[in-house]
């Protein structure tokens, strides 16, 4: 699954480790996330999109997984 945390983090000026602050996770699982080696939980992922003022899927791409 691509997403877009990277590129909406960087554009906010936000290192991995304010990201995790503000989403009570660590530097570490914003870095796997980021990098495609960890799923965020639902939970997660909707607050990372509500961070960022945008809908989970603007966010998170299934890459044409079917439903």
């Amino acid at each position: 699954m691509r997403n877009r945390v990277r590129e909406l983090r960087l554009a906010r000026n936000m290192s991995q480790q304010d990201l995790g602050e503000v989403l009570a996770v660590s530097r570490q699982t914003i870095n796997s996330i980021e990098n495609g080696r960890y799923l965020p939980s639902l939970p997660l992922a909707f607050a990372i999109a509500r961070h960022f003022y945008r809908r989970i899927e603007d966010v998170f791409d299934a890459e044409g997984d079917e439903p």
